[in-house]
């Protein structure tokens, strides 16, 4: 796990980034040498896209979306 100061974060930030992917090594942001942040590979390497994510999981789509289920109203209809 190495160390490095903000200002030379701020300024190598997406060549810190690769290294840290290609490397899968941590490393510690300081600020006024404290650490402050640590910049971790993610787990597995891939994420989830954003288009495509809820694709099957829709149970029942209704032939009227405007119009409630009749089961429904029947049940509330029943106490």
């Amino acid at each position: 796990m190495s160390t490095v100061p903000a200002g030379v974060f701020k300024a190598k930030c997406l060549e810190i980034m690769d290294e840290v992917e290609r490397t899968r090594e941590e490393v510690i942001v300081t600020k006024y040498g404290r650490p402050v942040a640590k910049l971790v590979p993610v787990q597995g390497g891939q994420t989830t896209p954003l288009f495509g994510r809820a694709k099957g999981t829709v149970v029942h789509i209704a032939d009227d979306a405007f119009m409630p289920e009749p089961e429904l109203w029947d049940a509330l209809n029943d106490e």
